[in-house]
């Protein structure tokens, strides 16, 4: 390691630590390695320039914010809980199966994790805690547990990031988080319901069957949403930029006009909110950008490679070692710093090593997913007690039980790749 790297690193880390936001702390350190190895300082702003012009996907992170924005502002919120309260809320710990269900749904439109929590999250919590079946820090608890499950089934923010990062197809990534999505629902359902049942949480009043109909097909509009994106994509009508665009469209659409529950001044301000999570990704990807050029300068993922393949590492192990690195990562750092900071070091190493980098990356997403729910740092969690006010004590009190199953489905798609494979494989990819 240089000592232009080494200041870099310091840097980053002393800012980081005082509380600098993360994109600032990573864009002075590359500044700084810029600076004491003698490099042009207008260097940042090339790479910055030339990432985002090589990179048309990233289009499809301010769209997909926008379209999950409308969802949460009109009453398409709403309407799929009450079809999901209708399907599933009868059974033991119902409203719990109701939000993991919900938020199932939901990740198919959204692609945000924060989104998930903050929109449709805080309206469950408000039906969990008003039933008297559940404590606030439960119905908080499994909120963000669920809200894991938004990236990972399509449309996805984090994987947008990560094909940016790898040069994998953004198709086949999205069909690959369709099973650990569903998965890590099911997982979740099977503790809540173990809960339940050894709490004795009261059963729901149950919506009649007769009922379910109308409230199927008022929700049906909402639930079009995933298929016509997959559709699109997988169909050949459009890319994921473009499937990115039509959900804007169809969301102000079916807010709008069909549900008419979106005003002009409404309108306005998810536009405004839109711009501000924009940017503040944007920042992240710009720090990211430089601080990318940094390590290939230094040769640190050929380096690594070259490592890993000397000391001759199973797949498995170099696999299992990287995911619990993650996880330690992720109880301090944000998915977005991961994804774009952290990942591009071990993506030499696993072709090296003969790791499928579309397997690799829904693992690595699940892992960020997961981290969002991890103290001390959990930004889901935070979230959560922003917009309920419910303390972060009571939360991470009952948190524990949810993460310890999300990290058993992490470890299924470790040791079984073709839970993940299996769908992109059906749909002809042979990576």
């Amino acid at each position: 390691m240089s000592v232009e790297f080494a200041l870099c690193l310091l840097t980053l880390f002393t800012l980081a630590a005082i509380g600098t936001p993360v994109a600032y702390s990573i864009i002075l350190g590359a500044l700084v390695y810029l600076l004491a190895a003698g490099q042009d300082i207008a260097l940042a702003g090339e790479q910055i320039v030339q990432g985002l012009y090589n990179s048309f996907v990233l289009l499809a992170v301010p769209l997909f914010i926008v379209a999950a924005n409308i969802m949460n502002a009109g009453t398409i919120s709403e309407r799929l809980l009450q079809f999901c309260v209708a399907a599933v809320g009868r059974f033991r710990g119902g409203l719990g199966h109701v939000n993991v269900v919900a938020s199932l749904i939901f990740s198919g439109m959204s692609g945000s994790a924060v989104a998930d929590a903050a929109g449709i999250g805080k309206i469950i919590i408000d039906m969990m805690t008003k039933s008297g079946h559940y404590t606030r820090g439960y119905a908080a608890a499994i909120t963000a547990a669920s809200a894991t499950i938004g990236p990972i089934i399509p449309p996805s923010i984090p994987m947008v990031l990560y094909a940016l990062i790898s040069q994998t197809s953004i198709g086949y990534l999205f069909l690959a988080g369709i099973v650990p999505g569903l998965l890590m629902g099911v997982v979740l359902m099977a503790m809540n319901y173990a809960i339940s049942k050894s709490r004795d949480f009261a059963f729901e009043e149950p919506v009649p069957l007769s009922e379910l109909p109308r409230h199927t097909v008022n929700a049906f509009p909402a639930l079009l949403m995933p298929a016509i994106l997959l559709y699109g994509i997988y169909g050949g009508v459009t890319t994921p930029t473009e499937a990115a665009a039509v959900a804007a469209a169809y969301a102000l659409v079916l807010s709008a006009l069909f549900y008419r529950a979106l005003t002009i001044r409404n309108f306005y301000a998810i536009l405004v909110e839109s711009a501000r999570s924009s940017a503040a990704v944007g920042l992240v990807i710009g720090g990211a950008l430089i601080l990318n050029y940094v390590v290939a300068s230094e040769n640190i993922p050929n380096m690594l490679a070259g490592a890993l393949v000397g000391l001759d590492v199973s797949p498995i192990v170099f696999l299992l070692g990287v995911n619990l690195l993650l996880l330690l990562l992720g109880c301090l750092l944000d998915a977005t710093t991961i994804i774009l900071v952290i990942l591009p070091l071990f993506i030499p190493s696993c072709r090296e090593l003969g790791i499928d980098l579309v397997h690799f990356g829904v693992v690595a997403v699940v892992n960020c997913m997961i981290g969002l729910i991890t103290p001390p740092y959990g930004i889901l969690l935070f979230v959560i007690n922003a917009v309920t006010r419910i303390p972060l004590v009571e939360i991470i009190r009952e948190v524990w039980l949810f993460l310890l199953v999300l990290i058993l489905a992490l470890l299924i798609l470790i040791f079984v790749p073709g839970v993940t494979l299996w769908l992109p494989r059906q749909f002809g990819y042979v990576g």
